[in-house]
């Protein structure tokens, strides 16, 4: 019996990371759900077959090690972990907070892709993909500790794939645009849930972390010589971070 193949996603713990990790499971994959919530981990193992939970903190070096001391050989690492973290204009902004979206967002990148890079080139060769936005390829009033990060973000991985080029690794970024998960705006608004709810206020039919999850399945499935490079996805609604169709 052919092994399972494995796939890594990091920020597992629910929207995209999660949908991901349901969804590479149900096209044979062995998933590796890691993120920090263990008990959200073990009840989504629990729900499905192929998912095995792994407590992960991206932003702490020995966590990143101790995951990839396990896990000799990887098709597939999802660095899905980050997130963004309040609203306020540059001129006012937190210091802490870039520090923590930095951290998470490009440096939780970097450490996980550092880590699983030997097993990633093991075997048939592996596939590193960045769940980024298009907040790394535009701006908007607001969110400039977001998208200096996502950036960023978007700067590791062209730089990867041109220096990984000649080796068996594929390299991709999803630059998602709206999309309405559980927590997101929630956590950037400070848990404050009628901010949260307004974000999405009048938009008919925002993506849904399936949505991404299906883009990013997509992507991985793809033959072994076809790397998509970058994978904008936004609901029909939205033309750019600052104009989004509202019906109300």
């Amino acid at each position: 019996m052919t092994e399972r193949p494995v796939a890594v996603v990091t920020g597992a713990s629910s929207g995209i990371g999660a949908a991901t990790a349901r969804r590479l499971a149900g096209e044979g994959f062995d998933v590796v759900a890691a993120a920090r919530r263990r008990d959200r981990l073990d009840a989504l193992a629990a729900e499905q077959p192929g998912i095995r939970a792994a407590t992960l903190d991206v932003t702490d070096d020995a966590s990143v090690a101790a995951l990839a001391a396990d896990l000799p050989d990887v098709a597939l690492l999802v660095n899905n972990a980050g997130g963004a973290l309040g609203i306020d204009p540059v001129e006012r902004a937190r210091v802490q907070d870039w520090q923590r979206m930095y951290d998470s967002n490009v440096l939780g990148v970097l450490r996980v892709t550092q880590a699983l890079l030997p097993a990633l080139e093991a075997g048939e060769g592996g596939h590193v993909i960045v769940t980024g936005s298009i907040a790394g390829h535009l701006v908007y009033e607001g969110g400039g500790g977001y998208t200096a990060a996502k950036h960023a973000a978007a700067a590791v991985v062209e730089t990867l794939r041109l220096e990984l080029n000649g080796r068996p690794v594929r390299v991709t970024e999803i630059a998602p645009g709206m999309v309405r998960t559980e927590e997101f705006s929630l956590v950037r608004l400070g848990g404050d849930h009628a901010a949260a709810d307004a974000v999405y206020a009048g938009v008919e039919e925002p993506l849904t972390a399936d949505d991404i999850a299906d883009a990013i399945v997509w992507t991985a499935t793809r033959p072994r010589h076809v790397n998509v490079d970058l994978l904008v996805v936004k609901p029909l609604a939205q033309a750019a971070p600052h104009k989004v169709h509202r019906t109300s």
